[in-house]
């Protein structure tokens, strides 16, 4: 079976020099963007539930802009002022100038790494050793505390928000020749959806090995994966899968 239809669980692009228009004009299939997972914060009452005192903290960690928007969300429904006094340590420089959004940048100490990785972030932590940490994640996350564990760093996990399965409405339709995932979640997603699901001539993409790992696990077929020395990215994976579909023909 030719593959037309892909379904890519992720939120559409914002920028049409995205590479998956390129590669929906270059081989003539429909691309559709649908995530499979969706991201929704606490309340303020289940947050007090973790019996955490945000004005207690002199820094915050930040991995994700997401968690920024539900820090700052949740501050403003527990009513706390966030002194200005607040250093924020961010992985990215993207996601510190994502900052901009709450406060005022100039005026505040902030830091950040030059990866989206927590390691590129602790010599800066390690030199502000004396800070009291807030960190603010998902209830399902993939940094690994143990480096802030080993590097003697006074944090607190704070989950702010959690990943919930995007179901699909009754009507909606499900005919696509392709998925492509990017997550354990957007699996686990799929299987609550469609428990019924026969993976057949359907084509299954995916991003990273923890991904692979759970569509094995599931029982499913893996069609292409990324990223591997010859395709880095998912789009550049697809690319050649598509190529080399089309030889076929």
């Amino acid at each position: 079976m030719k593959v037309k239809k892909i379904l890519i669980s992720q939120p559409q692009p914002t920028s049409e020099k995205s590479p998956y228009f390129d590669i929906a004009q270059k081989y003539g299939v429909d691309v559709v963007f649908r995530p499979f997972i969706k991201v929704e914060g606490l309340t303020s009452k289940e947050f007090r539930q973790q019996k955490i005192s945000i004005p207690e903290y002199t820094a915050v960690i930040f991995t994700a802009r997401t968690a920024i928007d539900h820090f700052f969300r949740l501050c403003k429904e527990l009513r706390v002022t966030v002194p200005d006094t607040m250093k924020y340590f961010c992985t990215t420089e993207s996601i510190a100038l994502y900052l901009q959004k709450y406060i005022v940048y100039r005026k505040r100490k902030i830091f950040f790494g030059k990866s989206n990785h927590l390691e590129d972030l602790i010599d800066k932590l390690v030199k502000h050793s004396g800070e009291k940490f807030l960190f603010p994640i998902s209830d399902v996350h993939k940094d690994d505390m143990s480096l802030l564990e080993k590097n003697k760093i006074n944090y607190t996990k704070a989950i702010m928000y959690r990943t919930v399965s995007n179901d699909f409405a009754p009507d909606e339709a499900f005919d696509y020749d392709m998925l492509v995932f990017f997550s354990p979640s957007g699996i686990a997603s799929l299987v609550k959806n469609f428990p019924n699901f026969e993976q057949k001539e359907i084509k299954i993409g995916c991003f990273g090995p923890t991904t692979a790992k759970a569509i094995r696990d599931a029982g499913f077929r893996l069609d292409v994966e990324a990223p591997s020395p010859e395709a880095p990215s998912m789009t550049t994976a697809l690319d050649l899968f598509l190529k080399g579909q089309n030889k076929k023909k």
